[in-house]
């Protein structure tokens, strides 16, 4: 009778460090990079790497999805308009008509769908990592500087890695992080009416949706800012557990940065 092999606990530890320095090292340069998991993260990550464009996406979370997780006030269920549908349709989320204007999704199914779909495209996720610095070099953003969540968590004197990126997607929600650093610490001026983080205004659905579109762009040399981040830039209204124009914003900056990338 054969010998079965026995596990060993040194090669699974192994195979885990190996493997993940793999992926660390193959995205320490990247075309774009992603801060921020949430819908619009996710579904620029997704088409750009649809496109064959090197993308990672770093999230300071153990959980991907940002708000979309918990719908509205923890009722697992969101709201997208006829815009938000079609990019739903394309991942093959399943979609009800509410009434006039209004479907609704799972918000598990469609988080988990638009994540899987953007793995399988060939984008690469990085969880539990945060951005706590931009690496500026003759007026342009030429990359992140990062960490593990946990180490700012736990208030540690830990130096931080750096990833060199052609272009950086700010899809941070309400915080609108990386423009924070562009302000705060670089000291820039950004491509708003104030030069400044013109802030996030109150709760206004129809307004919130429909200038998300407008704010996502540029705000810096190669820095965009998408989703609730744009909105929060550029001094617009939150719009709460109505994601459909998340998920368009994600796509337009897809697109924009594309075309820079195709035209280099």
């Amino acid at each position: 009778m054969r010998n079965k092999k026995t596990l060993c606990d040194i090669a699974i530890s192994k195979a885990i460090v190996d493997r993940f320095s793999e992926k660390l090292t193959r995205y320490l340069n990247s075309d774009v990079v992603i801060v921020g998991g949430g819908p619009a993260g996710l579904t620029a990550a997704y088409y750009l790497a649809k496109a064959g464009i090197k993308v990672c996406l770093f999230e300071r979370k153990l959980s991907i999805g940002g708000g979309m997780w918990g719908g509205g006030m923890m009722f697992n269920e969101i709201v997208v308009q006829e815009e938000g549908k079609r990019i739903l349709d394309k991942f093959k989320i399943p979609v009800r008509k509410y009434e006039d204007r209004y479907f609704t999704a799972d918000a598990i199914q469609t988080v988990s769908t638009i994540c899987s779909k953007a793995t399988l495209a060939g984008a690469q996720i990085f969880n539990l990592v945060e951005v706590e610095d931009l690496m500026l070099k003759n007026g342009e953003v030429k990359g992140l500087v990062i960490n593990w969540s946990a180490v700012t968590i736990a208030n540690l004197h830990v130096d931080p890695l750096t990833v060199g990126s052609r272009f950086v997607i700010d899809a941070t929600g309400h915080p609108c992080e990386v423009a924070k650093i562009l302000e705060n610490k670089a000291k820039v001026k950004l491509s708003t009416e104030t030069g400044e983080i013109v802030g996030e205004r109150p709760m206004w659905a129809e307004i919130g949706e429909r200038s998300m579109l407008a704010n996502t762009r540029e705000i810096f040399p190669n820095v965009y800012v998408a989703g609730m981040a744009a909105n929060a830039v550029f001094g617009s209204p939150r719009m709460g557990p109505i994601f459909g124009g998340m998920l368009v914003s994600g796509e337009r900056v897809a697109k924009m940065i594309k075309k820079r990338i195709v035209r280099a």
